[in-house]
């Protein structure tokens, strides 16, 4: 039997749906269960975090109160409570729960998730009981579209509630059809008090005896939470490892044999027992391009301390250094320009260096770019220009080129009249044609690039109001 099917054991004549139903409460029952899956929330009133969606008045409280369930999709980073609201829906509503995990499951397990809603729908008919079925999807954003699809009748006929729950945009992964079907939910990340407070619960919870009389030091306490980056399965998974390592420890057996639970975790406990923490980072992710697009955008700000830690972060979640440095060269020639030009040289020496040294040796001429960046004058006045005329060229017809301006390699093409009357600037007083025109003819002058009264382009811009001057002169003569 494979992954797949064990999802589904023995579903072709599914039992009464009340006898298989499993409350959150059934976790916490081994010994040898997880601490994270014994100290998941029994009750609504013991989830941590997210007043957004929880609170008085919000939507999912007036759901779980009101008991009246409706298809949803759960969008938020690992750890902060999607598959626990699932199960608590599941127990306040009185449903039966089908979980179906989008990494193992196929469409066979949809079907046999159908047939069993299916039967409990009869069931509930039957004795009156009013029965639903709650089919929660994990990691629903790496179904395909057919898989999604399957789910599409059932929802809109009202078989079961379905609840999806993702850590990517569902505006790109999750069907528009089903989404429609949806409301929509985004968690976020557990804060710092949040997950100070989980610590409290699990160090005193009964169903976590291993850590009864186990302290922290204030400084291993603030160490630990931080690394979790808001995760609260995080924040469990690694007190449970430094709590096992702990008592496992020589000092610590040594202070107190015949009672190795007085632990105290200090930070030297906790550097030896965990690896190196990597901060949440999903390269493919939304984590990624919102790291990406906040490192952008103080730059664009002109934050260097700003620009210096986001370009860390993503460094410290494993973002590839060359990706770095092509989105900084972007960044000299859209944020930056010809107010500093020096900008894009500096960007693309640092990418040299990095190619030539790699890392962490390279690393610190990226960082020197990206300090130079944030530093420099800003001007989007050619990444504007450009999209201007971008835009009208590709709405605009083929304009022929004016015959003065073209080239003549050839007798015919003198005898045509190519390059006719050009004027060559570099014999014209201040090396300017004054009055020369270069566009097409009957085209106007779009006035495109308008540089900007910062850095380099300040000079610019006198530079060419100066030569508008001479076409105007020129033009009076």
């Amino acid at each position: 039997m494979n992954a797949s099917d064990d999802l589904f054991a023995g579903t072709a004549t599914p039992q009464p749906p009340r006898a298989r139903r499993r409350s959150a409460a059934d976790d916490a029952s081994s010994s040898n269960t997880p601490l994270a899956e014994r100290l998941r929330p029994r009750t609504l009133d013991d989830v941590i975090g997210q007043p957004q969606l929880l609170g008085p008045g919000k939507p999912l409280r007036v759901a779980f109160e009101s008991h009246q369930p409706h298809s949803m999709i759960l969008w938020g980073p690992p750890g902060v409570g999607k598959t626990t609201l699932a199960r608590l829906m599941a127990d306040a509503f009185d449903a039966d729960f089908i979980a179906l995990s989008a990494v193992l499951a196929g469409v066979k397990d949809i079907r046999e998730a159908v047939a069993r809603a299916e039967l409990t729908r009869a069931q509930g008919t039957l004795e009156q009981a009013g029965w639903q079925t709650l089919v929660f999807v994990d990691e629903v954003h790496r179904f395909n579209k057919s898989q999604q699809d399957a789910f599409l009748p059932h929802v809109e006929s009202g078989l079961f509630v379905f609840i999806g729950a993702t850590t990517e945009n569902p505006s790109f992964e999750v069907n528009g059809a089903l989404l429609s079907r949806a409301a929509v939910y985004v968690l976020t990340s557990l804060t710092d008090d949040d997950l100070g407070g989980l610590l409290d619960r699990a160090l005193t919870d009964a169903s976590a005896p291993e850590l009864r009389g186990i302290t922290l030091t204030d400084a291993a306490r603030k160490t630990l939470i931080a690394s979790a980056d808001g995760d609260a399965r995080k924040l469990l998974n690694n007190l449970e490892i430094v709590a096992r390592a702990g008592a496992n420890d020589a000092q610590a057996k040594e202070a107190d044999a015949a009672n190795p639970s007085s632990l105290v975790i200090d930070e030297d406990l906790l550097a030896r027992a965990l690896s190196e923490n990597l901060r949440r980072f999903d390269k493919g992710g939304d984590a990624f391009y919102d790291q990406i697009s906040a490192l952008h955008k103080a730059v664009r700000g002109s934050h260097p301390d700003a620009s210096l830690y986001w370009f860390t972060r993503m460094l410290d979640g494993g973002a590839d250094p060359r990706y770095l440095a092509r989105r900084m060269i972007r960044m000299a020639s859209e944020d930056i320009g010809l107010a500093d030009p020096r900008a894009l040289r500096v960007t693309l020496d640092a990418a040299d260096v990095y190619e030539r040294l790699g890392s962490p040796e390279g690393e610190l001429a990226l960082a020197e770019a990206v300090i130079y960046l944030a530093c420099a004058a800003k001007s989007n006045a050619v990444y504007t220009a450009f999209g201007a005329a971008k835009s009208f060229v590709k709405q605009d017809g083929s304009r022929p080129v004016p015959p003065h301006i073209r080239n003549a390699p050839t007798k015919l093409m003198k005898e045509l009249g190519y390059g006719k009357e050009y004027r060559y600037a570099h014999y014209e007083p201040e090396g300017y044609a004054a009055g020369e025109s270069y566009l097409p003819e009957g085209m106007q002058e779009p006035h495109w690039y308008q540089p900007r009264p910062r850095g380099l382009e300040a000079k610019i811009a006198e530079k060419l109001a100066h030569l508008r001057r001479l076409d105007d002169e020129a033009g009076e003569e």
